[in-house]
């Protein structure tokens, strides 16, 4: 029987691409998005992919969310934390709203759902949970403290569920992409966007698919002895 995967944030950008590359793996996936619903049932139209909007800022919400996913497909083996959002600004014009917004989706969200789908794997005893993290929490970035300290929080998350879920038959990873070709990147001003691709060595900005084909990997039976590790996928702009 295929195995069930939620991917939060998974209809638009990043997102997409891992819920097709998951589907196009055999997987049943489920597609969570926060508001946006025309774009939800355009992607649903074009992928046969079902897409269900709850708040992954929201312990409830999350809860309820998983609940329904597993009334409608079954249990949930596979979880992607890919939703995220950005409220930039540097620290004197940050307000607090700012900071929370993003810890809260970023952040939280992971918590959320991660709370609700680890009881189900570890009863199962077979689970892949895989947060999405960022170039921006390994290495910092201008005008992104919120946004950064969210990133690398994942990072630590992942590493310590990691562990709580090894003996469980539940891996735990994080993928930090760099630069990638979303709508998100398109919205910085060209000229500060030249000079990003500057700064990476092979010269261009990555692609959705890219990601997506890491975590497809981090889902699957193969990668049963990977866990507690973070995937740079960034062209070689951070190494370390």
């Amino acid at each position: 029987m295929a195995r069930v995967a939620i991917v939060t944030g998974g209809t638009r950008g990043i997102g997409e691409a891992i819920s097709v590359a998951l589907k196009a793996d055999g997987l049943i996936v489920a597609a969570n998005y926060a508001g946006n619903d025309e774009k939800a049932r355009d992607f649903t139209a074009r992928t046969g992919i079902a897409a269900f909007k709850w708040d992954v800022g929201d312990f409830d919400a999350c809860a309820e969310g998983v609940k329904a996913v597993e009334a409608a497909l079954g249990p949930v083996d596979v979880l992607v934390n890919n939703a995220g959002i950005t409220r930039d600004g540097t620290l004197l014009r940050m307000s607090r709203e700012m900071w929370e917004d993003v810890i809260r989706i970023n952040l939280g969200g992971c918590f959320n759902m991660a709370h609700a789908v680890f009881p189900g794997m570890r009863d199962r005893k077979w689970g892949r949970i895989v947060n999405i993290g960022s170039i921006n929490g390994q290495a910092g970035q201008y005008g992104q403290v919120n946004y950064a300290a969210a990133k690398s929080g994942i990072h630590g998350f992942t590493k310590a569920l990691a562990q709580e879920g090894a003996r469980v038959g539940v891996t735990v990873n994080a993928i930090a992409p760099g630069y990638i070709d979303t709508d998100m990147v398109a919205a910085v001003p060209a000229d500060v966007l030249e000079k990003i691709v500057a700064k990476i060595p092979v010269g261009r900005l990555g692609h959705a698919e890219e990601i997506a084909r890491g975590v497809a990997f981090l889902c699957s039976e193969n990668a049963g002895f990977v866990t507690g590790s973070t995937m740079s996928i960034n062209g070689g702009q951070h190494m370390y």
